[in-house]
């Protein structure tokens, strides 16, 4: 035997082989033929040239990577992993090799790349980490700071917790652990989903795999080996949540040009020279671009260049000074404001431009060495030292084995530096906002045999600024005390619980108005009579919705938000971070209960939002919330309109579908997977994902999860090869 391949009766690959390395490239294989066209979209992705196939709208995109020097990161960790890690860099390459074997097989099975004269391309040993790295890159939301510049510029310091993603965040997943003394077996079990972007193929490859060393059954990220975030050996499982740590810094920089290139101004006040060079972007259809990439000591610039930032950015980010501190700015001291928030010299000496500064840049170091070791692991020790090698994203990681351990904690780099990184745009000509050595990570312990885990503020609190509503991490909790002792097939009653806690201060509102039309007041009646679930047949639902829809969009409107409705002019990639009505409609909890709020009649916005919806339905709530919130997931060639099946679930609820109030009810984000993972019996665990495990849309196998993940069913876990068909050696 060099290597095989099995099928379950949802087309899931099972491998086997003989060693780690074979079973590597044997993983390769397979994922080229069930996912090529995926492989070279995000590969692509990664090294900016998607434009080259997708066309202009690809473009800020390409623009983005280019400036991040992302392929150059992935080829600087890939270097330093062969040195520091020549075990798991050969293991790389073994994958890499199989990807090379059969992208052109998985090619001629994907239409895609016909549609778009794509030829598939060769993968390099660094592709892997690129590809990570490309999906990660805005996991942290170092975006967030760019809008907080704007709160602060033009409402104040003290507008920015209004805002803050304790209300509108964004991203996130759910994982709860239960201990062996709250389940029936005695012996503990790992459920949740993780919430990302639903993309068709999915962002998450069901997989197994197995040899002398290891046989793990896990979700994989397609274009990387092994099973990073989601995986059970038989004797240890484990899972991870995003610890929504802050681990990115924003940089404004002083730079100029000189007859030799481009210089930047450090903290020591010091000119000195930047890496330049420029690159040029195909874009299929249209002339090619040429951009400047700049990387100072802090990193690579992102926004602006020598000539300064865009129009209208660079007085906007040398304004909004607390008052008081022009004279310490005169003298160029570094201050800080109460708030913690940076504050700069005025920009008498010339233009700004604005650098990032991310780990894996700093530290040639994406942490792929934890990647086998968790695939050797036996016990929650062994998980325990591998995620110490962890790099990015920051999760928090829960595991538990056979023997009845446990394991709660943070994982990743997060770099120590000042109060004023964590929160804005810092200067890099001032002292004081250098990284000195990386946080200590937090660890935890369970409450009541369980711990719970949404992305709320808890254990990972000392490491980020913003986090998710605690409503979900509240709710799983709620729902795990309900009954002593559970069993894995109890838990998708977790996964698709529709509870919405957020709805409340809205209602409270609601019930205080009066002098309604009578139309309206048969509105609120029935929306106080709700039983607060986002179901998709609750016509209530879809009414309490609407209204909240048109609170957000009145909102976002006043003249009190009017100078944040035109987002900056920073690169297109950055926008949605500094959208005002999204944030308006994630924040609406925040805004409804705050003291004040700029003068703004919250009462009469919420009537009048209340007989806008009467009136568009003559008094009755017509229609259900599923009409509207529907499935609608990111496909990188969209050649046919996707009519995508009608869900339950919103933002806050465990049931994470988010639409985004006042703009859309279409739900773009949520559950990429869901699993349940059963130390009693690992064949007694549950994995679904949201459509299917290939990648090719003729496939049987390309969308016969949806039903499932829809109606919140999961397909059993098969580990034993006796019940699988063989499809091939390889």
């Amino acid at each position: 035997m060099t290597g095989e391949i099995f099928r379950d009766a949802w087309g899931i690959p099972h491998l086997r082989a003989d060693g780690a390395r074979e079973l590597a490239r044997v993983q390769g294989r397979v994922t080229a033929l069930d996912r090529a066209w995926q492989l070279e979209v995000e590969r692509h992705r990664s090294q900016g040239t998607s434009a080259s196939f997708l066309g202009a709208e690809a473009l800020p995109w390409d623009r983005f990577v280019r400036r991040a020097r992302l392929d150059d990161t992935a080829r600087r960790c890939f270097d330093a992993l062969e040195r520091r890690d020549p075990e798991t860099s050969e293991w790389v390459r073994a994958y890499v090799d199989g990807v090379n074997e059969s992208l052109a097989e998985g090619a001629r099975r994907s239409p895609e790349f016909a549609q778009v004269g794509l030829a598939p391309g060769r993968w390099e040993p660094w592709t892997p980490l690129g590809i990570w790295l490309g999906i990660h890159i805005l996991f942290a939301g170092f975006p967030a700071k760019l809008w907080r510049e704007q709160v602060v510029r033009h409402l104040g310091a003290d507008a920015v917790g209004l805002f803050a993603a304790d209300g509108p965040a964004t991203s996130g997943s759910n994982g709860w652990l239960v201990s062996g003394e709250r389940t029936v077996t005695g012996h503990a079990i790992i459920a949740g989903d993780p919430h990302r972007f639903i993309e068709e193929p999915g962002v998450y490859q069901q997989i197994h795999l197995s040899c002398p060393e290891f046989d793990v059954i896990g979700l994989a990220v397609p274009g990387v080996p092994g099973i990073a975030h989601f995986g059970h050996t038989g004797a240890v499982a484990w899972a991870i949540t995003n610890a929504m740590a802050d681990y990115q810094d924003l940089y404004r920089e002083r730079l100029r040009r000189t007859g030799a290139g481009v210089e930047a101004l450090g903290p020591d006040g010091v000119w000195r020279r930047a890496v330049r060079h420029t690159e040029v972007v195909a874009v299929a259809g249209e002339e090619p671009v040429e951009i400047e990439v700049i990387e100072t000591e802090r990193g690579p610039v992102i926004i602006g260049g020598p000539e300064g930032l865009p129009e209208g950015l660079q007085e906007g980010l040398s304004e909004g000074l607390p008052e008081g501190l022009s004279e310490d700015l005169q003298e160029g001291s570094p201050e800080e404001s109460q708030e913690g928030f940076s504050t700069g010299r005025a920009l008498a000496d010339g233009p700004l431009a604005v650098t990032l500064r991310y780990p894996p840049r700093v530290t040639a170091d994406l942490g792929f060495s934890a990647l086998l070791p968790l695939l050797r692991a036996r016990s929650v020790a062994d998980v325990d030292r591998a995620v110490d090698l962890w790099a990015e994203p920051v999760n928090v990681v829960q595991a538990a084995d056979t023997e009845g351990g446990l394991l709660h904690r943070v994982a990743g780099k997060v770099p120590v530096r000042s109060e004023a990184n964590r929160t804005r745009l810092v200067p890099a000509w001032q002292p004081g906002h250098d990284w000195r050595g990386w946080h200590e990570t937090p660890r935890g312990g369970l409450t009541d045999g369980v711990a719970a885990m949404a992305n709320q503020r808890g254990l990972a609190a000392p490491l980020g600024v913003e986090f998710a509503p605690p409503h979900r991490a509240d709710r799983i909790r709620a729902l795990l005390g309900e009954k002593d002792h559970w069993s894995a097939a109890d838990m998708p009653t977790i996964h698709m619980d529709t509870q919405l806690a957020s709805a409340e201060p809205l209602l409270e509102m609601l019930r205080a108005i009066d002098s309604l039309t009578p139309e309206a007041a048969r509105i609120r009646r029935a929306l106080l009579a709700w039983d607060r679930r986002m179901d998709a047949d609750s016509a209530a639902a879809a009414g309490y919705a609407a209204v909240r829809g048109a609170v957000v969009r009145r909102l976002a409107a006043h003249p009190a938000f009017a100078a944040l409705a035109t987002p900056p002019a920073y690169p297109q990639v950055l926008l949605p971070w500094l959208a005002l009505l999204p944030r308006v409609g994630f924040a609406l909890e925040h805004l409804l209960r705050a003291e004040e709020l700029y003068g703004i009649d919250r009462a009469e916005i919420v009537r009048d939002a209340v007989e806008e919806v009467a009136a568009a339905g003559a008094g009755q709530l017509t229609g259900t919330w599923g009409d509207t919130h529907r499935l609608a997931p990111w496909r990188a060639l969209a050649t046919a309109p996707y009519d995508g099946p009608g869900l339950s679930g919103d933002h806050d609820c465990v049931l994470c579908t988010s639409a985004v109030p006042g703009l859309t009810d279409l739900s773009a984000r949520g559950p990429a997977a869901r699993y349940v993972w059963d130390l009693a019996d690992r064949e007694a665990g549950l994995w679904v994902v949201p459509l299917g495990a290939s990648g090719i849309p003729a496939s049987p196998h390309h969308r016969d999860q949806l039903p499932l993940w829809v109606g919140g069913a999961l397909v059993p876990v098969v580990t034993d090869f006796t019940k699988l068909e063989k499809e091939s050696d390889v």
